[in-house]
């Protein structure tokens, strides 16, 4: 692995623009947002930046972060961070990280982070020199480099735009972050598909060396596969007949939550789908209904509670017990441990639904990871009081974050989703954010005469 560090003369090409050229384009950028003022986005594009770079700087505009505050902010104490990451499932993940990246990294002057689904940095292993060197932007376990924060960094964007990038040197919108260049890949789980978090390299141009984005799709490939079988043999021991499972003296299997972040995806389907320990099944509409309730009120609920956000009109106590007992056989085969309880009905297990991960984004200010995670309304057909309730509070956050600080490409994203698809005031802001020679407009425009057509604004 020592050939993960090669001269920066040597460096190919980044898209045929060389290493020297795309520093000075991000020198011009910076210029132009030094003297940003009615014509910014113009001028912008002009100082030759790439489109992803300068998008995301537009984006850090929009979200305020300040280019010349030297560090990122601490988002979690030592003793917060010590037993968040212990519970977080990118926990079992760290030896395959280990093993693949901050090894080789001691010897090749790199740094290795690994953050969670928002930009928090929760581990930051590596070159140790470089590691005391970073402290001063505070690139440490507990800070947040996520884009509403920092701005343009490998983590943070990489997050927002849901795939590998790399950022070098005065690209970082941060201007203390210019001595450094990195690459970064989110990480998907490999069941569910829910973003658990992004794998980073961060050191000198080598950084950004073409392989370099490749080593770690590969290494977070690895990872995923390694998480993988490591439910399956968490399952098979649980399930295991008592005369095969391992003796008391044996090591136990690592508790779920180092391995899986038990989930329940809700966000533009009618059935849901529920992953428990690597296992996933899709439940029938009232269980959806039951589950993305209880998910929602971890306290618990009440037989009179729970009946009052289920059904539209009254019900009888003894239908709701039929649906419970019929939605405990469910869960039953699917892991023991996730059958509800009863006095108050209440979920064993901590179960994250996606709707609750997009609302924490949006309290977090971080709107494109919201919108990344967000695939339609909750539960769109369900008519259950409280389901009702839920899907309008998640749907007019989205739309009420996008509308106050979404970027053009967001908006325009968001307009592709059913729930949108009559939306004028979207599709109003955001030809209002596209340059005028943006070839995006014409779609837009054609939208909103559509729109005129079929509703008569």
């Amino acid at each position: 692995m020592t050939n993960l560090v090669r001269p920066a003369a040597l460096l190919p090409p980044s898209g045929g623009v060389t290493a020297a050229l795309r520093q000075r384009h991000a020198s011009a950028g910076h210029e132009a947002l030094d003297s940003r003022g009615p014509d910014f986005p113009a001028s912008l594009r002009l100082s030759g930046l790439s489109r992803l770079v300068q998008e995301s700087w537009q984006r850090s505009v929009e979200l305020q972060a300040n280019p010349d505050h030297p560090e990122a902010p601490l988002a979690m104490d030592r003793e917060e961070l010590e037993e968040y990451r212990r519970q977080h499932p990118l926990a079992a993940i760290m030896p395959v990280i280990h093993k693949l990246l901050v090894l080789p990294s001691h010897d090749s002057g790199m740094l290795v982070a690994v953050g969670d689904e928002v930009g928090r940095l929760l581990w930051v292993e590596g070159d140790a020199g470089l590691q005391r060197r970073a402290e001063g932007m505070m690139f440490v376990p507990g800070a947040d480099w996520s884009e509403a924060k920092v701005g343009t960094s490998a983590p943070g964007t990489a997050l927002a735009l849901g795939r590998g990038i790399q950022i070098s040197g005065a690209e970082h919108y941060k201007r203390s972050v210019h001595p450094w260049s990195c690459t970064a890949v989110p990480f998907h789980d490999p069941d569910s598909g829910a973003l658990l978090g992004v794998v980073d390299i961060t050191g000198t141009e080598s950084a950004v060396a073409p392989h370099t984005l490749s080593l770690v799709e590969a290494t977070v490939a690895a990872a995923q596969a390694h998480l993988r079988v490591e439910r399956l043999q968490l399952a098979a021991a649980r399930h295991a007949p008592p005369s095969r499972r391992r003796s008391p003296a044996a090591p136990k299997p690592a508790g779920p939550n180092s391995l899986y972040r038990n989930s329940l995806q809700l966000l533009g389907r009618d059935q849901a789908l529920l992953s428990i320990d690597g296992r996933t099944v899709a439940l029938s509409a009232r269980h959806s209904e039951i589950l993305a309730l209880l998910s929602t009120h971890p306290g618990g609920l009440n037989a009179g509670e729970l009946g009052a956000l289920l059904y539209a009109k009254d019900a009888s106590t003894m239908t709701l017990r039929a649906e419970m007992v019929r939605l405990r056989k469910v869960l039953l085969e699917l892991s023991p441990g996730a059958v509800p309880e009863s006095r108050p009905y209440r979920l064993p297990l901590d179960v994250v639904p996606d709707a609750g991960q997009v609302l924490n984004c949006l309290q977090r200010g971080a709107h494109r990871i919201a919108l990344e995670i967000y695939r339609g309304a909750v539960l769109p057909r369900s008519e259950a009081p409280g389901i009702v309730e839920l899907r309008a509070r998640v749907s007019a956050l989205m739309r009420e974050a996008l509308l106050t600080d979404g970027s053009a490409e967001s908006l325009l994203k968001y307009a592709e989703l059913p729930e949108a698809r009559d939306d004028v005031e979207i599709r109003r802001a955001a030809l209002k954010l596209l340059p005028p020679r943006s070839p995006k407009r014409t779609a837009v425009v054609a939208d909103l005469e559509r729109l005129d057509r079929e509703l008569g604004l």
